[in-house]
């Protein structure tokens, strides 16, 4: 049976460390904004919480396995314990791991999430593996690439010969930090859009944030997202969705037409936004999967993200199925999608 949902990426072991004597420093825009600490100190911290088998492809198998989708995950993680408690925390959510390689001698990729109040900066460290891509007896209805490796060129290159090999397949694309900005080892984003050509010109629908979007574009002081999201999409994409933070999402679909969705109207502040992304991105992929228009997909997104927004982790708050439709039913607020 085909899956409808074949997830990319590298799998992750989160370890959240809730600081409590700490400050936060922001430019006078409130944007660019650092946290810190005593230099040299010891820092004393409330909590420490582990949570397995995460990362932008992982959750987004998760979100698409509660949503009803038969969905698994292409990854790889070190023949270990803690390879064992990633592939197990997926299979406990119903995705299918038989596609997960566990690699002797090979760290499971483990970052640190420094919480500091409702934010949190990660410390990340991608293990290097040698990616290839499985075979497969049929294609998969979805494929959805996400955050890999500082080594993984040649990976986004096979998985580009396989797209040509199943044309009716949807691709999803949703960059990772080592997709985006530059690594010293390879130096490969120097020319990042020449090399991603083919990948982006493929795309169905594009994910990043505002400010992933000024880094792509090499944009840095352009804050037009209508400007941000045409220049994406003539890089290849049919339909680009681009978010920026509380002031929701917008789209741009394959006519050229703009949408925005606000976030949804939760009266609770977020508790700890790690993930909220990632299901913003696959929520809306999943609503497409399930035979929605754009706009409602993005509603998705955004209900689906705001769950994710009131627990610890990318995964704990997703909705199922009948939760998301129960919650779309009945926002405590406003929630319309208007032309932009």
């Amino acid at each position: 049976m085909a899956l409808d949902f074949l997830a990319i990426g590298d799998p992750v072991i989160d370890n959240f460390i809730r600081l409590k004597d700490a400050s936060v420093h922001c430019k006078i825009n409130n944007e660019e904004c650092e946290i810190c600490m005593r230099w040299g100190d010891k820092i004393p911290y409330e909590s420490a919480t582990e949570v397995s088998g995460v990362g932008n492809a992982l959750n987004a198998a998760v979100a698409a396995a509660k949503l009803g989708l038969k969905s698994a995950v292409r990854a790889y993680v070190g023949l270990n314990e803690n390879g064992e408690k990633c592939i197990t925390a997926l299979r406990d959510q119903g995705v299918d791991v038989s596609l997960i390689e566990k690699v002797p001698g090979k760290r499971t990729n483990y970052h640190f999430v420094l919480w500091y109040e409702d934010n949190r900066t990660i410390l990340i460290n991608h293990e290097t593996f040698d990616y290839q891509v499985p075979a497969l007896s049929e294609a998969p209805r979805w494929l959805y690439l996400s955050s890999l490796g500082a080594n993984s060129l040649a990976y986004h290159k096979a998985w580009d010969e396989q797209l040509k090999k199943w044309p009716d397949t949807k691709f999803a694309f949703q960059p990772g930090t080592y997709q985006i900005q530059s690594s010293q080892e390879q130096n490969w984003l120097d020319d990042h859009l020449s090399e991603f050509e083919e990948l982006y010109k493929r795309t169905d629908i594009f994910f990043c944030n505002k400010e992933e979007a000024q880094r792509i574009l090499k944009l840095p002081g352009d804050t037009d997202i209508k400007n941000l999201l045409q220049k994406i999409k003539e890089i290849g994409p049919k339909i680009v969705v681009i978010t920026d933070d509380a002031r929701g999402a917008y789209a741009i679909d394959e006519q050229g037409e703009m949408l925005h969705t606000p976030r949804y109207p939760d009266p609770r502040p977020p508790y700890e936004i790690t993930g909220a992304g990632d299901a913003f991105a696959s929520t809306t992929v999943i609503a497409l999967s399930h035979g929605k228009t754009l706009g409602e997909a993005i509603q998705w997104g955004a209900t689906n993200a705001s769950a994710v927004l009131q627990e610890i982790g990318a995964q704990k708050g997703l909705l199922t199925l009948e939760q998301l439709q129960k919650n779309l039913s009945n926002p405590p607020g406003p929630f319309q999608i208007e032309k932009i």
